[in-house]
C-alpha cells in the first residue's frame, strides 16, 4: 500500500476543501495515493485529472457538489465520465476509472446514466461523513 500520507501535489485543493477530503476517502478505499495531475495525451492534447494514482491505475474525477439538486449536475457527470473513458484508453496502464460525487449528485446518476458507467466499466462513488461507497449502496 502506498503513503497515503499528505504529501504532493494538490493543485487548488486547499487543505479543508470537500475535494481534498474525497481524494482522501479514496485513497483509503483503493489503497493508493491520489493527486491531481495535467497530461499530455492523445496527439498532444492536455487534460488534467483530479486524481490520478502514481503508477496511473487509478484515475479519478470529483463532482463536489453541495446543495440542492441542479440539472447541470447530469451534464457535468455525463463529462466526466466520457473525460474518465478517453484518459483511461490513452494511458497502458490505467486499470480503474471512478467518478466520486457528492449524495446531492447522485440523482443526476439514475435510470440509463448508472447503468451505462457500469457496462462501461466507470466505477461511481458516493462520497459522504470523509468515507464512499458505491452507488448502488447509497440508492
Amino acid at each position: 500500500m502506498s503513503d497515503l500520507s499528505d504529501t504532493g501535489y494538490w493543485g487548488r485543493f486547499g487543505p479543508d476543501s470537500i475535494e481534498r477530503r474525497m481524494l482522501r476517502a479514496v485513497e483509503r478505499d483503493v489503497g493508493l495515493r491520489l493527486r491531481p495531475r495535467a497530461l499530455v495525451l492523445g496527439g498532444g492534447s492536455r487534460v488534467e485529472v483530479e486524481g490520478i494514482s502514481d503508477d496511473e491505475t487509478v484515475i479519478a474525477q470529483l463532482i463536489a457538489n453541495q446543495g440542492a439538486y441542479k440539472p447541470a449536475f447530469r451534464n457535468k457527470a455525463l463529462a466526466d465520465m466520457f473525460k474518465l473513458l478517453w484518459v483511461r484508453s490513452q494511458l497502458p496502464a490505467a486499470e480503474r476509472a471512478v467518478l466520486i460525487v457528492t449524495a446531492e449528485v447522485t440523482p443526476a446518476l439514475g435510470g440509463w446514466v448508472a447503468v451505462a458507467a457500469h457496462d462501461l466499466g466507470v466505477e461511481i462513488l458516493v462520497f459522504a461523513d470523509d468515507t464512499v461507497r458505491p452507488l448502488t449502496a447509497s440508492l
